[in-house]
């Protein structure tokens, strides 16, 4: 997609603070933190959200969920614990319809979701 903000950051056409990328694809700092670490994980492959997986492009998830492992570990939050949300459809609180994974950690997080 031309114009997605998450294929542009993927392209280099604006600047991202990386913590992680490999050939699948790329975790970045969010801009608007919600706790002291949080990192978007985005596949390079466009897929506007989970209702877009399917048999060609399914195997994206295990390659977010590799990457959220190595996200955690970089910024360390697997000692203490954190918290990975999808948001699905406007509805959900989608912002960018481009699928992305947010990793949440840092602090000690409430058992409430919302």
């Amino acid at each position: 997609m031309e114009n997605c903000i998450f294929c542009r950051i993927i392209r280099g056409e604006i600047p991202s603070a990386k913590v992680y990328e490999d050939e699948h694809v790329v975790a970045f700092k969010d801009i608007n933190p919600a706790t002291p670490v949080h990192v978007l994980v985005v596949p390079k492959t466009h897929i506007s959200s989970l209702e877009g997986l399917n048999g060609e492009n399914i195997e994206n998830v295990v390659h977010i969920h590799r990457a959220i492992k190595k996200v955690a570990e970089i910024t360390g939050i697997n000692k203490d614990g954190y918290r990975v949300i999808v948001n699905c459809g406007e509805g959900a609180g989608q912002t960018v319809f481009h699928l992305h994974y947010h990793v949440l950690g840092g602090t000690k997080l409430n058992e409430k979701i919302i």
